[in-house]
């Protein structure tokens, strides 16, 4: 007999691989060149918050940054994937959403300027 069922499932507020990816995204996308600002993460009872120095860049838009892939920092994003730190270019926004979607989040909210990019984070229900 199977009791699955009646099992209590274990459910983190967020998962980790959605906080893993805005974390690498933030390092690996960051302004490094005019901004001494850091990266900072704030942890809310509700929500997580994660804000980089450094506004879309390249080709990258507020209407295409899920689909299009830019590099302020080549040499930084190699590092990353070398080390493995980095799965696959360019799939970190849409790893992110599928995570959040698995666990029960709300969708991630992304906000951009020209001097910064921010993504929030809404605890699972």
């Amino acid at each position: 007999m199977d009791a699955g069922g009646f099992r209590e499932k274990q459910r983190p507020d967020y998962p980790f691989e959605a906080l893993r990816e805005v974390c690498m995204n933030a390092l690996m996308h960051r302004n490094y060149e005019t901004s001494y600002a850091p990266v900072r993460i704030a942890w809310f009872d509700d929500r997580i918050e994660v804000t980089n120095p450094g506004g879309p860049f390249g080709q990258v838009r507020s209407d295409n940054f899920d689909h299009v892939t830019d590099y302020r920092n080549p040499s930084l994003a190699a590092a990353m994937k070398a080390l493995g730190f980095v799965n696959r270019f360019g799939r970190g926004i849409g790893r992110v959403r599928t995570s959040l979607g698995r666990n029960g989040n709300p969708p991630a909210e992304f906000c951009m300027d020209d001097s910064s990019w921010s993504v929030l984070l809404r605890r699972a229900q």
